[in-house]
């Protein structure tokens, strides 16, 4: 799973992202049980949200590459939103949840947050990322001013710092597929409007 780590910080900057560890694909699998105890390990031993990221995204890469699985398990887009989400571990009072996301092309998100952090893999298709900082006008509510934007491919992670802002766009003739990890959620997801 060759492609690029990419850290999204709350200041809407997007600049790679040098991970700590490595993924070694060997016979033995890396299954879901096993990523969950090591994420679960990571965020209990971390300094910083950065650093956990920075250990994470590597994971995420093995897991992916080991469990094939994940790959294909997705549900079909909606026909109404253009999208679907597949929960693969939401447990009460843990603090992440997995799930698998599919966008049929063209349909663009609102400018959110996520009230956490997170790391979004891309399986298949394009996703351009447009990335947002809350703007000091007082005027307009939740105004946000855009930073810059990216295409991702597949093969690229994306890490996200809780407070980051953004909205995407799927780019490429056929679904965007992406593998999506979340911590627990810190306060209320926003939606947010442009300054021009």
């Amino acid at each position: 799973m060759a492609g690029q780590d990419w850290l999204v910080t709350k200041e809407g900057e997007c600049q790679p992202l040098e991970s700590l560890g490595h993924y070694q694909i060997t016979n033995k699998y890396y299954r879901l049980y096993h990523f969950i105890n090591d994420l679960e390990n990571i965020l209990e031993d971390s300094q910083s949200e950065r650093l956990s990221l920075q250990k994470i995204c590597p994971l995420v890469r093995r897991l992916l590459m080991s469990s094939h699985w994940l790959q294909t398990t997705v549900r079909k887009p909606e026909p109404n939103t253009g999208w679907s989400l597949l929960k693969l571990y939401d447990e009460p009072f843990f603090p992440f949840t997995i799930q698998t996301a599919v966008w049929t092309p063209g349909p663009i998100s609102p400018i959110h947050n996520h009230a956490t952090w997170g790391v979004v893999a891309i399986i298949g298709g394009l996703e351009k990322n447009i990335f947002w900082k809350q703007s000091k006008n007082i005027i307009i509510k939740n105004a946000v001013e855009k930073i810059g934007e990216r295409i991702l491919e597949p093969g690229d992670v994306v890490a996200f710092e809780t407070g980051a802002i953004h909205c995407i766009e799927t780019v490429s003739q056929q679904p965007t597929i992406t593998f999506n990890l979340y911590g627990q959620t810190q306060g209320e997801v926003i939606y947010f409007n442009p300054v021009s």
